[in-house]
C-alpha cells in the first residue's frame, strides 16, 4: 500500500510542475522558426525585455525573416540569422533599438535567445542568435552593454543542434557561413502577443 501512496505522491507532484510549467508558458508569447532543417520553438520574455520582444515581434508579423538564412554557424557557440538572404543580401530592416542587456536581468546562457549588434550597444536591428552554450563573456557587465537576451528555446532543442552542427566556410568578409543555406523559411508568431 505504501508503494503505490508513495507512486500516487509521485505522479501528482509531476502532473503539478508539469501545469506550473505550461502556465508560465502560455503567460508569454511563443514563435516557431520554420527551418529547412525543422522547427524551434522559442518563448519570447515581454516582462523582462519589452522593447527587444517587440522589435523581434514586428519583423515577424510583417513576415521579413522569411526566406533569411542563418548565415553564422559556430558550433558549441551560437547560431546567428534574421538578417540575410541566401545570396548574402542583407536586407533593408527598421532602426536599431535600445540595448535592454543590463536591464533586463537575463543571462546569455545555453538555448537563451538575443539579439545580435555592431560593437555600438544600440545598434540591433533584426539579426538574432541561439546561444549554444553558456556564453556569459556576452552578458552585460561591469557597467558595459551586453547582448539583449530575450527568448529561450523551449522546443526543437535537436534543430538547433543539427544547424550547429552543419560544415561552414568563408565567403568574401563572411565568416562561418553553412556550405548548404539553412534557410528561415517562416516565423509563426502564437498568442498570446503583448
Amino acid at each position: 500500500m505504501g508503494l503505490i501512496v508513495t507512486y500516487i505522491t509521485r505522479v501528482i507532484l509531476l502532473f503539478t510542475l508539469l501545469c506550473s510549467a505550461l502556465n508560465a508558458t502560455e503567460s508569454n508569447p511563443l514563435v516557431t522558426l520554420q527551418t529547412s532543417k525543422g522547427d524551434i520553438v522559442i518563448e519570447l520574455l515581454p516582462e523582462k525585455a519589452p522593447v527587444t520582444v517587440a522589435n523581434f515581434l514586428g519583423y515577424a508579423n510583417s513576415g521579413f525573416y522569411d526566406g533569411t538564412i542563418f548565415h553564422r554557424v559556430i558550433k558549441r557557440f551560437a547560431i546567428q540569422g534574421g538578417g540575410f538572404t541566401p545570396d548574402l543580401v542583407e536586407k533593408p530592416n527598421g532602426d536599431p533599438i535600445i540595448n535592454e542587456s543590463k536591464s533586463s536581468g537575463l543571462r546569455n546562457e545555453r538555448w537563451s535567445v538575443a539579439m545580435a549588434r555592431t560593437d555600438d550597444p544600440n545598434s540591433a536591428r533584426s539579426q538574432f542568435y541561439i546561444n549554444m552554450r553558456m556564453n556569459l563573456a556576452l552578458d552585460a557587465r561591469m557597467g558595459k552593454d551586453g547582448y539583449a537576451v530575450f527568448g529561450r528555446v523551449i522546443s526543437g532543442h535537436n534543430v538547433a543542434e543539427d544547424i550547429a552542427r552543419v560544415k561552414t566556410h568563408r565567403v568574401g568578409d563572411f565568416d562561418d557561413v553553412p556550405l548548404e543555406p539553412v534557410v528561415l523559411n517562416a516565423v509563426v508568431v502564437h498568442s498570446p502577443q503583448p
